[in-house]
């Protein structure tokens, strides 16, 4: 408890004497984007909305094709209504796709298509694992 009030306790790291060595200090946290400096792009770097593995296959499905409907989708991607509508709504607010609504008589339908933004950001993000894998497997 003194240890917080002291202000020993910084980003989870705890000073030596909290855990009982008195005088001797912890290590200083590493800095997130440390690596090797044969690194040119690190995975620290990439576009996080998109590395995640439901809106990477929403993205990805969406380059193969013209569009999908919110059906073909969920289907495609073995997803749950709730799960996919989340995912979708990320992708659409940050611009990577469009979402267009009608009735098909009195069925709803939800079609998405990838907009230039998204289909731009996928290339970037698979550039940038393309150049991950090639200087890890230089570096092996």
């Amino acid at each position: 408890m003194a240890a917080k009030q002291s202000g020993a306790r910084v980003r989870g790291y705890e000073s030596a004497r909290v855990r009982g060595h008195e005088g001797a200090k912890a290590p200083a946290p590493p800095h997130p984007r440390t690596l090797a400096p044969s690194h040119p792009r690190t995975a620290l770097d990439l576009d996080r909305l998109l590395h995640d593995h439901m809106r990477l296959g929403i993205v990805s499905a969406l380059a193969a094709s013209d569009g999908l409907s919110f059906t073909d989708l969920k289907t495609a991607l073995d997803a749950s209504d709730g799960n996919l509508s989340v995912h979708a709504r990320k992708l659409e607010d940050a611009g990577y796709v469009s979402c267009a609504k009608s009735f098909a008589g009195r069925t709803p339908r939800t079609d998405y298509k990838l907009t230039a933004a998204g289909r731009r950001a996928l290339e970037k993000y698979l550039d940038h694992m393309d150049a991950i894998i090639k200087a890890n497997r230089k570096n092996a």
